[in-house]
């Protein structure tokens, strides 16, 4: 169901505010993508603002690790999902978001991209 991302209409007194317009289509929210580990699926929104269109990670398989020591990326297949600090119901889901902590083929590493937004998962491996 979509979510209406413009103003209030009500006052802080709980009067209520005459819109000078109607809602306007790049005001519309959605629902969040709580991209999971399992076979890579994505979901395109045909438009966004700007006219760009925005790939939705619904489900994912690989990451791409970055090693900062040898500054080299590796596609790497997502074990499981460590830990995820914006939820401890993510955490205990295992949804993947910008700052959860995955386990990889190489070792722990943390997520920098938004695979809701972005379509893809970008980590760097942890020490």
């Amino acid at each position: 169901m979509p979510q209406y991302h413009g103003r209030d209409l009500k006052k802080p007194t709980g009067g209520k505010i005459r819109p000078h317009r109607k809602k306007r289509k790049y005001e519309m929210g959605r629902d969040p993508v709580e991209t999971l580990p399992a076979e890579e699926e994505s979901r395109i929104i045909k438009r966004v603002r700007g006219g760009n269109k925005k790939v939705s990670l619904k489900y994912a398989t690989y990451a791409n690790v970055l090693d900062p020591e040898t500054n080299k990326v590796y596609k790497l297949k997502i074990l499981r999902i460590r830990e995820n600090p914006a939820s401890v119901d993510y955490s205990r889901r295992g949804v993947i978001t910008k700052g959860a902590v995955i386990e990889t083929e190489k070792g722990a590493a943390k997520v920098t991209s938004r695979p809701g937004q972005d379509g893809v998962v970008n980590a760097v491996l942890l020490k």
